[in-house]
């Protein structure tokens, strides 16, 4: 058995190693964070001159150092050669370059690449973050604006994949709608997660140093510091509900995009998908292929699967920090971003230009007799028969007018009529015009006053909140831009006062 000490005469990095993982990390970080690690680096010697933890002498030629980097550094054209382990390492030799190793290294203190790496991670999302929610935002309005413009659009409204009754396109809309704004509110609630600064956690149990957490957050565009050290470092929380967010936004707007493949089916013809947003078939010159909506499907479940990959990711990992959240994993996600704004910015253009097809609608009210729950309705209402002795009477009137392939309105009367008499022992009160004027449409449509429903009174109350809400998420998204500008503006003056005259 062999005893004693092993002799190790290999040197880091070992190829297969730098190939596999140190390289993708480099060209990861050069990609997606320099600027990260720009601000994290100048907000970090403000704070430690701030605090006194750096004198002038010390922090001022840190700062030219850092600010000559930024000026000779052409980090786009680096390519990894494994001197350095990581983008961190690379900027920290750069600084001993031109500083030497004792002041280079002063830049370093009470921190570590622990809570830079989360910090960096977090500015990378909301940087992702931020112009979703205004493609959200944009999308709701644009949702409210049509809703608005199709009120009074009679439609189909499917249940089971089958014919239910008649309602107005605002209000289908408007559902989808109603849906997206919860959205919005839980992307909004994780941004708040993501808003909260790592920095000062240092490795995992913050500094012996006064730092000033506070201020570190405020420099790089943080409402706040996230408190508990430990939770800085470990708790991926913010990953989670922002890919957990976006999973949801994107199921929920595929099932619109869903309902507009099957509307503007040949044998559904619900809606009409403009030229511009059709294709031709390259051997059947009869076909109008609406191929937008089917990428919307394919990129909305891409973005869904991405968003899903992230939670399966983090599954079963340890409370702690860990390669599993960082890196790769967050350079991963952020195709999520990429193909769901693809598909927010295209439904976005789509859904103004649609126009249903009110000759199509017509005919397939006519076919299918979805008006006819309100004959049961006004049973109840204007004869006080109960409403399952009204339902039994629709329903004979519905299958005879469904047998001859005729129209409800001008094909049941009679019918009515005669199962009327059956079933109450006594003539009805409702007369041929009375009868016609009940299983129409627009009185199904017009009736529906209540709250949340299509009629034109409950229909307009709920845009106009809608648009309310709208207008506090605009509100919101405005206000978290001023912060974010004033705060680097904050840090950029700070920073130049540290440079000095050169």
């Amino acid at each position: 058995m062999a005893t004693g000490t092993f002799s190790d005469t290999s040197v880091f990095p070992d190829p297969v190693y730098k190939e596999t993982v140190l390289r993708p990390l480099f060209d990861g970080a050069k990609d997606h964070h320099v600027e990260g690690f720009r601000r994290i680096d100048r907000a970090h010697l403000v704070m430690l001159h701030d605090t006194g933890i750096l004198t002038i002498e010390q922090a001022r030629p840190i700062a030219q150092a850092l600010d000559a980097i930024d000026r000779e550094v052409d980090v786009s054209t680096l390519t990894y050669t494994g001197e350095v382990e990581d983008f961190f390492f690379l900027i920290e030799k750069e600084l001993r370059a031109r500083l030497g190793p004792d002041l280079a290294g002063r830049l370093h203190t009470a921190r570590s690449r622990n809570d830079i790496d989360h910090t960096l991670f977090k500015i990378g999302l909301k940087q992702r973050i931020d112009p979703l929610l205004e493609r959200l935002v944009r999308l709701a309005e644009t949702l409210a604006s049509v809703a608005e413009r199709e009120s009074s659009t009679l439609i189909v409204a499917y249940t089971h994949g089958q014919p239910a009754q008649p309602t107005v396109f605002g209000h289908y809309l408007s559902a989808v709608l109603e849906t997206l704004l919860r959205d919005i509110a839980r992307l909004e609630a994780a941004r708040d997660i993501v808003d909260r600064s790592p920095m000062g956690a240092a490795a995992i149990t913050t500094s012996g140093f006064p730092i000033d957490r506070d201020l570190m957050a405020h420099l790089l565009g943080f409402s706040r510091p996230l408190q508990n050290s430990y939770g800085c470092i470990a708790s991926i929380d913010y990953i989670t509900s922002t890919y957990s967010s976006i999973e949801l936004i994107f199921l929920h707007l595929g099932r619109l995009i869903q309902d507009l493949q099957f509307w503007a089916s040949f044998e559904v013809g619900q809606v009409y998908v403009p030229n511009a947003f059709v294709q031709i078939s390259s051997i059947m010159p009869q076909k109008r292929n609406p191929v937008p909506i089917e990428h919307m499907r394919h990129l909305a479940s891409q973005t869904i699967g991405r968003a899903q990959a992230m939670l399966t990711i983090m599954h079963n990992t340890p409370f702690t920090d860990m390669n599993d959240s960082e890196g790769e994993s967050q350079s991963f996600g952020y195709g999520a971003f990429e193909s769901g704004g693809r598909v927010l910015d295209l439904i976005t253009a789509l859904i103004p230009a649609l126009r249903i097809n009110p000759d199509r609608v017509r005919q397939n009210i006519r076919r299918s007799c979805i008006t006819v729950t309100e004959l049961a309705d006004s049973l109840v209402r204007r004869e006080g028969l109960s409403f399952r002795e009204a339902h039994e009477i629709a329903a004979e009137v519905s299958r005879s007018v469904v047998a001859i392939g005729g129209e409800i309105a001008v094909d049941g009367y009679e019918t009515f009529r005669e199962a009327f008499e059956r079933c109450a022992k006594r003539q009805t009160t409702i007369d041929v015009a009375q009868f016609a004027e009940i299983v129409s449409p627009e009185n199904f449509v017009a009736v529906r006053d209540r709250f949340g429903g299509p009629a034109p009174g409950a229909l307009s109350h709920a845009i106009a909140g809608y648009n309310q809400e709208i207008s506090g998420m605009r509100s919101r998204i405005q206000e978290a831009a001023q912060r974010a500008q004033a705060s680097a503006q904050d840090l950029q003056t700070r920073f130049t006062a540290l440079l000095g005259d050169r």
